[in-house]
């Protein structure tokens, strides 16, 4: 299967996070790189994809309609956003998380956390 030709129109309203981890599954078997994808390697490799992503706005203030009015930088920002989530992914494969599973537990603990209660004015820190 080509998930270029093929999956052109996928969009997040119609793809289960089962068909991202399973493309990147047989990407990467195809060109037997898993014995590169260690915990340790995707991590570090997440960590530069992030950092090319937060470089695309160094030294740089945009506004969000300067970003969806460039083209040129709107895909600049797409392509290193889904460098970042294809990493994300192979970790979530090489541990074998159930990411919907995490989400859930996470959100739950951030709940608790960050109550409406006292945090309820736009603040990110505890009072």
């Amino acid at each position: 299967m080509n998930i270029i030709s093929e999956n052109r129109e996928k969009t997040d309203l119609d793809t289960p996070i089962l068909f991202f981890k399973s493309e990147l599954q047989k990407f990467i078997k195809a060109r037997n790189w898993g014995r590169y994808h260690t915990p340790k390697n995707l991590i570090q490799a997440l960590q530069i994809e992030a950092a090319e992503l937060s470089e695309l706005f160094l030294f740089k203030e945009f506004k969000i309609d300067e970003i969806l009015k460039d083209e040129t930088l709107l895909e600049d920002i797409s392509d290193e956003v889904a460098d970042v989530f294809i990493y994300l992914i192979s970790l979530i494969n090489a541990l074998d998380i159930d990411l919907s599973k995490a989400f859930v537990k996470k959100m739950q603990k951030n709940s608790q956390k960050y109550t409406t209660e006292e945090f309820n004015d736009g603040t990110y820190f505890k009072k």
